[in-house]
């Protein structure tokens, strides 16, 4: 039986050809098809000719095939055949796709011609053994300060970026792609506005950031199943960089619009609304694509590489506790907010480090930065207490030696945390002076306990 192996194998990954149905009705982006046994997941052809449209099965309703379209649903006519194309789903990446712009089919669309050379690697692959899975003990630079310093990045973590419409998501992501020290850049631009994908290539991420970068772009005006092939085609091309032993920074904005596509196919096929409309399949599926990032052990089909991920959760009414960004939280390994508070200041970027965690910082920073990076934060947390007081002259100088010491060193912290989009954050300078702050701050703090302890010493003898 074991010489049999390969043939079994073979006849597993074997695809049924000919499979020819008819369609019955259309409703919204989704065709029902007759006479149409093909597995859930296989691509088809409705129609023929120019005016075929591409689509996906996605469910089944009775005898018939529920087929979600990746265009549009105009042209099809009743009885219009349904070929099958494909059964397994595979795309192709290789090299040859840095620097370009693609769709969520691997189709450039660039203008620089045809993709050459590349592989066939499966668009929904088996999911990675957690015991091949490497742990996380070596920091990553993405060149942002206020996330290098105050919330580290592992190398193999998956981080999620929370924030708001227009607080700079966006901006944050391209700073990231042209500074990290990642070997490669996969940026998934998921129902993003038609306007920004350009904006966002030629100004946030620039020619020396594309040239090292894989752009997969699924605009807001496309189907959800192109939606959620872009997502998922960005991860394919991650891990195809990955098993080549390069490290890679994923960057997918934004889960909440790939939520918002998933939702939309699973009502397509009758799921029923659970939380605020998702379907339960949303849940499932942000699971399943947060979890392709990480770093693996070398084995026989890998050379051990890792997928940073950083993905960001567009909060609706900027509440944290909508369901998508409080599942994604429980998933990633740590998270960034973005404030819109400190964007109203000109705060950018506008990294709220009290609200940030990463769950693996402490395995990737120094002795020097973590006690460096914990007093900043006292400071921080402590100013934030008497803020309101400062502000309306309330609050009595010399009752609190750390809030004074918080108040004098509040603008050098804010300096620090502060970065241009076009300044380069050097990490090392850049601890250097969080270390000698933190110091500053301990020292200012020790004085002004002593002064405050000196009436008291001299009271005493008399007292005696």
């Amino acid at each position: 039986m074991r010489l049999l192996a390969p043939e079994r194998d073979a006849l597993r990954r074997a695809e049924p050809l000919g499979l020819t149905g008819r369609v019955r009705v259309v409703r919204g982006l989704t065709v029902l098809a007759m006479d149409l046994p093909a597995p859930v997941g296989s691509l088809v052809r409705i129609g023929r000719g120019a005016s075929a449209v591409a689509g996906e099965v996605v469910g089944f309703d009775h005898e018939h095939a529920v087929v979600m379209v990746l265009g549009g649903t105009g042209g099809i006519v009743p009885g219009a055949p349904v070929e099958l194309e494909r059964v397994h789903q595979a795309v192709g990446v290789g090299e040859r796709l840095l620097g370009r712009v693609v769709d969520g089919l691997g189709r450039p669309i660039d203008g620089l011609g045809p993709i050459t050379e590349t592989v066939f690697r499966p668009l929904d692959p088996e999911p990675t053994s957690a015991m091949t899975r490497r742990r996380i003990t070596d920091p990553v630079r993405t060149g942002l300060r206020a996330i290098d310093l105050m919330t580290p990045v592992g190398r193999g973590q998956r981080l999620g970026v929370f924030a708001g419409p227009g607080v700079g998501k966006s901006t944050v992501l391209g700073q990231i792609a042209r500074n990290t020290e990642a070997d490669v850049s996969v940026i998934a631009l998921i129902g993003e506005r038609g306007r920004e994908v350009r904006e966002f290539i030629d100004d946030a991420l620039g020619a020396e950031g594309l040239a090292r970068t894989v752009v997969v772009v699924a605009t807001g005006d496309e189907s959800p199943l192109m939606r959620v092939r872009a997502a998922r085609f960005a991860c394919t091309a991650a891990e195809y960089f990955r098993d080549a032993g390069r490290d890679v920074m994923l960057m997918m904005d934004s889960v909440t619009r790939y939520a918002h596509a998933q939702r939309q196919i699973g009502l397509s096929v009758g799921e029923p609304p659970a939380s605020k409309g998702y379907t339960p399949s949303v849940f499932t599926n942000l699971a399943v694509l947060l979890e392709r990032a990480g770093a693996i052990e070398p084995g026989p089909t890998s050379k051990g590489g890792a997928i940073t991920g950083l993905y960001t959760v567009l909060v609706e009414g900027d509440d944290m506790t909508e369901p998508v960004a409080d599942a994604a939280r429980g998933i990633l390994d740590g998270h960034v907010i973005l404030s819109r508070k400190l964007a109203q200041r000109g705060h950018f970027p506008a990294v709220d480090v009290l609200d940030s965690v990463s769950r693996v910082a402490g395995h990737i920073m120094s002795k020097e930065q973590a006690a460096a990076r914990l007093q900043i934060m006292r400071l921080l947390a402590k100013y934030r207490e008497i803020e309101e007081l400062v502000q309306i002259g309330a609050y009595a100088q010399g009752s609190d030696p750390e809030a004074d010491t918080a108040i004098d060193l509040i603008e050098p912290i804010t300096e620090l945390l502060r970065q241009r989009p076009d300044e380069p954050g050097k990490f090392d300078k850049s601890l250097e002076i969080m270390v000698k702050l933190a110091l500053q701050s301990g020292e200012m703090i020790q004085q002004r306990r002593a002064l405050r302890s000196q009436p008291n010493q001299q009271q005493s003898p008399r007292r005696r």
